[in-house]
């Protein structure tokens, strides 16, 4: 028990850091604008190109955590990124810069669906929602504090907080090959039989598909809302810097101790399609409410629980999918990060050209967006019923 913690604390320490590095970039791009005399549709250009990449590589590196093994990947994945934050740290040239951003997508892409099928192979029914909680927290709160981390660091210089970053990736990596082992998957390959269905005919597979399509839908909304929060209320209320920063950071880390606390206890209760449903319309409530509210002390109080609604979704169908996938863990894990990425480009890419119409118009389609994953749901559970009851028949024979 006590070697199973460490180790998941490990897994979910490389969580935290690859997603710090995602965000440590954020604070320094005004000053690498100056620096390199670049224009913001270059910038907007290199804050995607990780997500294309992530994408891109995803469904590859999920493939190959099954087929490899789940701790090469993760230690192949964490020296990428720490070469990926030094190239970031020495770059002088906006190709450079494009190269590591890059680099950092394809280690997400093959970090996130090895720890994601390494806590799956190390948890059974009972503690996977609890630890995919844990999980997701990491992520979030890695995404939270990087800009932070990445603020207080550039005032050392422009470029320190990549060379924190990559030294953290290598520790991450080295600690990895000493103290992680290749988890043992006999006992999740009899819990579930999978079809063994190849590329595009298991993706749409009735029990993945509609979870995917899911995982597009509310990291839309979570992008979109995001990407032009700090827009928003500078252009609506003239908040500065330091009330933005204390809003979604407040209200990030909010959304993620609210996890750690609710995930378990509400899955329990609800199970996961509940929660997923339930989790989509306080999102789209609290977005829509984001264009008609006035107050500092309202925009932090919708703020904050919006975070709830998107951070009890993510490990709920992350859970979900695990609890389906059986010996196709790594796959789910790609697929979730595909789906992802792709929401990642598609919503601020959106986003932006319906901000400059009206600022209100990307919460207006992030709303829709999310009432549709709502309507989703409600076909989803008949689905899964109907999975339920041939698992079911399966054993009975």
């Amino acid at each position: 028990m006590k070697t199973q913690k460490v180790t998941l604390g490990l897994l979910l320490m490389n969580l935290f850091i690859a997603f710090l590095g995602i965000g440590l970039v954020i604070p320094v791009l005004p000053t690498l604008m100056n620096e390199l005399g670049i224009t913001g549709t270059t910038v907007g250009y290199l804050t995607a190109a990780f997500a294309i990449a992530q994408l891109i590589v995803s469904p590859f590196a999920g493939k190959a955590v099954d087929k490899f093994g789940r701790k090469i990947m993760i230690v192949i994945g964490l020296f990428i990124f720490g070469i990926s934050e030094l190239l970031f740290g020495i770059g002088k040239e906006i190709e450079m810069l494009f190269l590591s951003r890059i680099l950092g997508g394809i280690s997400a892409a093959f970090i996130m669906p090895a720890v994601t099928a390494y806590i799956s192979d190390i948890t059974n029914l009972d503690t996977r929602p609890k630890a995919l909680g844990y999980m997701s927290a990491a992520i979030s709160t890695g995404f939270i504090i990087g800009p932070g981390i990445g603020g207080f660091l550039a005032e050392f210089g422009t470029r320190i907080p990549f060379f924190f970053a990559g030294a953290l990736g290598t520790i991450a990596a080295i600690l990895s090959i000493i103290l992680l082992s290749e988890p043992d998957r006999t006992k999740e390959n009899n819990e579930h039989v999978s079809e063994a269905k190849n590329g595009f005919k298991r993706m749409i597979a009735p029990k993945y598909f509609l979870a995917f399509i899911l995982i597009f839908i509310a990291s839309f909304g979570l992008a979109a809302f995001e990407s032009f929060f700090s827009l928003f209320v500078d252009h609506k209320f003239q908040f500065k810097p330091s009330d933005i920063a204390i809003v979604i950071t407040g209200g990030a880390i909010f959304g993620a101790i609210s996890q750690v606390i609710l995930f378990d206890r509400l899955t329990r209760i609800w199970g996961e399609i509940k929660l997923i449903r339930y989790s989509l319309i306080l999102s789209a409530l609290l977005v829509f409410l984001m264009t008609v509210v006035h107050s500092y002390f309202s925009i932090l109080l919708v703020t904050f629980i919006v975070f709830v609604g998107f951070d009890l979704f993510r490990p709920a169908v992350t859970s979900y999918l695990s609890n389906i996938a059986g010996n196709e863990q790594g796959f789910v894990g790609g697929m979730n990060s595909m789906f992802t990425s792709l929401a990642n480009i598609c919503g601020p890419i959106i986003g932006g050209i319906l901000f400059d119409i009206d600022i209100n118009y990307p919460y207006y389609i992030a709303t829709v967006i999310l009432s549709l994953g709502i309507v989703i749901t409600l076909f989803w559970k008949r689905q899964a019923n109907v999975s339920s009851n041939k698992v079911k028949a399966s054993v009975a024979n």
